[in-house]
């Protein structure tokens, strides 16, 4: 600036020659303090511009920075919410083996609809832990089926345990709007059929897909749904009042199976036809292919239909039939092949063997809901005799002729108030197995349990159960042809043998 003011009062000076004027020094001293005034307010203003800009920049990016962060946080969690989520209600509903054992489809269908399934991914499970003490009358003939029945998994008369009875997890997927994936796996020693003696043995500790389909279907636009893949068979009720132990009905006809099935789900009208694979399938369902098991043709069927009448007391029934053109009770007596006769020993009755002709089964079915109070009743039966329930080795079976397969179930249970956060739910039912004629050792097996329930929440269930089974009578071998102890033609069933069982638990979904 001081090279400039020179420059400039020479400017002055100069003009006012010019004009025949010359500036005195006062004159020439005003003109240069007003210019020093001119500069330093110019030097005040540009300062404060300057600061003024940096403020500015450094809000903006202040600014930049908050709505770039909040976009990734938001971005973050919204992609996590979609992707993936929980629901222990849901899962606990989807697992539980006690009710809606075979409409799990429809209640994923109402779950869609009601939108307790927003994420892509619906992932959860449960896991039942139980501690029981069962005693029998008969040395390790224990009628229990929640566990398995056989000498090789209790021994003695007298029985213990504190276990994990089973471990579900679930995997249920939002395709599109319209197309459900849905995957459980399974972990169940107590009752898993894979070789191994006891519920140490590695082959029984394995984990498998116990059901896995696609399913298609949207309750907001259409009753109607259809699913492919292997899935529950539309055929009988096979629920349970009990809070843990199955029904004689759910271990005698509750089906598993690959297969395609179609559905209409109207606001009380249920209807259900699936078509089964051919040959011996996971649970209940079996017809010949050409002459053996092999699941190699689409030729079993199930149909399912029930009606809901609601009354003026809020009260309800559900009605419902089933038919099932091939069942599991269809297998001949042991036959003594010419190997087995060179070896001493007799082949044994298998429920997944094959078989000469299809056995079909109906079903009839009623719950009744009012309030708190439940009832259910349950008929189930083949149309022909199962074979295999005739000896024709043993002249002692001579006269027990060949039997239908029939179960039928009764049972009810109430919620009482006992001043806690939720109910207790009591409940008592009996239900039977009839698989041999009068008198003979296979003829039946009776069960009655007592329970008690309380859920913690929704998702945790406690349970006490006392159980008491009269009869033993299990599938292989029923009727004679017992190999493990030697050629013999004796039945293992023993209608003298009862069990009686207390058993403790929790069921806890998540």
């Amino acid at each position: 600036m001081k090279k400039k003011i020179p420059l400039f009062i020479s400017a002055l000076c100069v003009q006012a020659l010019a004009f025949g004027q010359v500036p005195t020094n006062e004159q020439l001293f005003e003109m240069l303090q007003a210019t020093q005034k001119q500069v330093a307010e110019l030097k005040t203003r540009t300062l404060n511009a300057e600061a003024e800009a940096t403020q500015a920049k450094a809000q903006l990016s202040a600014l930049q920075n908050r709505v770039f962060e909040s976009e990734q946080a938001n971005a973050g969690s919204i992609d996590l919410a979609n992707l993936i989520g929980t629901n222990a209600e849901y899962s606990y509903q989807v697992l539980d083996h006690t009710e809606n054992t075979n409409t799990k489809q429809l209640r994923q269908l109402e779950a869609l609809r009601d939108g307790k399934l927003k994420s892509r991914l619906t992932i959860g499970g449960n896991i039942t832990a139980v501690t029981n003490y069962q005693k029998s009358n008969t040395d390790s003939k224990f009628g229990w089926l929640m566990r398995h029945p056989t000498a090789k998994n209790q021994f003695g008369k007298e029985v213990s345990e504190a276990v994990i009875h089973s471990v579900n997890l679930q995997v249920t997927g939002r395709v599109t709007d319209r197309l459900t994936a849905y995957a459980e796996l399974l972990y169940n020693p107590e009752q898993n059929f894979a070789s191994g003696s006891t519920i140490t043995g590695l082959p029984r500790n394995n984990v498998n897909m116990r059901r896995a389909y696609l399913l298609y279907g949207d309750l907001t636009n259409s009753p109607f749904y259809a699913s492919i893949g292997k899935m529950d068979i539309p055929f009988g009720l096979n629920d349970t009042v009990n809070p843990f132990t199955n029904s004689t009905n759910w271990h005698s006809f509750a089906g598993l199976a690959y297969g395609a099935k179609v559905g209409y789900a109207g606001n009380n009208l249920k209807l259900r036809a699936m078509a089964v694979q051919g040959g011996a399938q996971f649970r209940n369902a079996n017809t010949s292919v050409h002459g053996s098991a092999v699941p190699s043709k689409l030729n079993n069927f199930a149909l399912d239909a029930n009606y809901t009448f609601e009354f003026h007391d809020d009260s309800s029934l559900l009605a419902g039939v089933s038919y099932q053109h091939g069942s599991a009770y269809c297998q001949d007596y042991v036959v003594q092949t010419p190997e087995a006769k060179a070896r001493g020993k007799l082949n044994g009755v298998q429920h997944f063997g094959a078989c000469a002709d299809d056995n079909p089964a109906i079903a009839a079915y009623l719950k009744y809901t009012r309030d708190k109070l439940n009832v259910i009743a349950e008929y189930a039966q083949t149309l022909n005799e199962w074979p295999g329930t005739f000896n024709p080795v043993n002249p002692a079976f001579a006269d027990f002729a060949a039997q239908k397969n029939t179960t039928f179930t009764l049972g009810a249970s109430y919620g009482f108030d006992f001043g806690l956060k939720n109910d207790v739910e009591l409940s008592a039912e009996f239900s039977r197995f009839i698989a041999g004629d009068d008198g003979s050792p296979w003829e039946k097996q009776d069960q009655l349990v007592l329970g008690a329930s309380y859920f913690l929440n929704s998702n945790v269930k406690l349970f006490a159960e006392y159980i008491h089974v009269d009869g033993w009578v299990p599938l292989n071998f029923l009727s004679g042809g017992n190999t493990f102890n030697g050629p013999s033609d004796d039945s293992w069933s023993d209608q003298d043998a009862t069990t009686d069982a207390i058993v403790l638990g929790v069921t806890a979904a998540f």
